[in-house]
């Protein structure tokens, strides 16, 4: 498994249950951000796919779930495509 298919489990996951959802593309441009930020029932998220197995983030990945965080949204680390994380976050 890799962290594609983390990715890929939670785009049709986020599909299925209606939120919006935005994979924002490192260009070089702007502002940096993590892997998926998504809205669902009127709450904002942030998630770091990882591949399975690692659960660590970079220290400007952790700013940025910290700055998440401090406006009120959620964040987490996801590295398994049954994405237990991301489901525990949203009950």
């Amino acid at each position: 498994m890799l962290e594609r298919d983390v990715k890929k489990s939670l785009k049709q996951y986020l599909t299925d249950i209606g939120a919006y959802q935005f994979w924002p593309v490192p260009t070089g441009f702007g502002a940096t951000t993590i892997d998926c930020l998504f809205c669902y029932k009127g709450k904002f998220y942030g998630v770091e796919c990882k591949r399975p197995g690692v659960d660590k983030v970079t220290p400007r990945q952790q700013n940025i779930m910290a700055l998440i965080r401090f406006a009120s949204g959620q964040t987490c680390v996801e590295s398994d495509p049954e994405l237990p994380t991301v489901r525990s976050m949203l009950d």
